[in-house]
């Protein structure tokens, strides 16, 4: 079982920039893939970001890439997703996830099998 609480949420302007971190229980959090997912209102939930732990690879959606960096720290079981120039269409709550022992098809959430409450980001303009 893994618990995963996000935190770093909050109402930013335009241009600017927040940090997202997501806290991992468990043992073996070395060898989990982790992912970011964003849902806006009305909207269904989409991929944002994916840190595979073979290799340390790391995916982004188009609308984010060059602005988003995802990173992780195996000592304090934590995955943060760094987001810069951000923009209104950026807005949405954001789901980090855990896929044990998973390194493919880190874009899709069906590939994860624990999700955080979420944590809203606002962009204003």
């Amino acid at each position: 079982q893994v618990q995963l609480v996000e935190s770093g949420g909050g109402l930013v302007q335009a241009g600017g920039s927040l940090r997202l971190s997501c806290a991992a229980s468990g043992r073996t959090f070395s060898s989990t893939s982790m992912g970011w997912f964003r849902q806006a209102p009305g909207k269904d939930r989409e991929f944002v970001a994916a840190l595979s732990w073979i290799g340390g690879y790391t995916y982004y959606a188009d609308s984010v890439k060059g602005r988003f960096t995802i990173s992780r720290d195996n000592a304090k079981n934590t995955v943060y997703l760094q987001m810069n120039s951000l923009k209104p269409e950026d807005t949405a709550v954001y789901y980090c996830a855990a896929a044990p022992a998973g390194w493919s098809n880190l874009k899709y959430d069906n590939r994860y099998d624990y999700w955080g409450q979420g944590t809203q980001v606002t962009v204003s303009s």
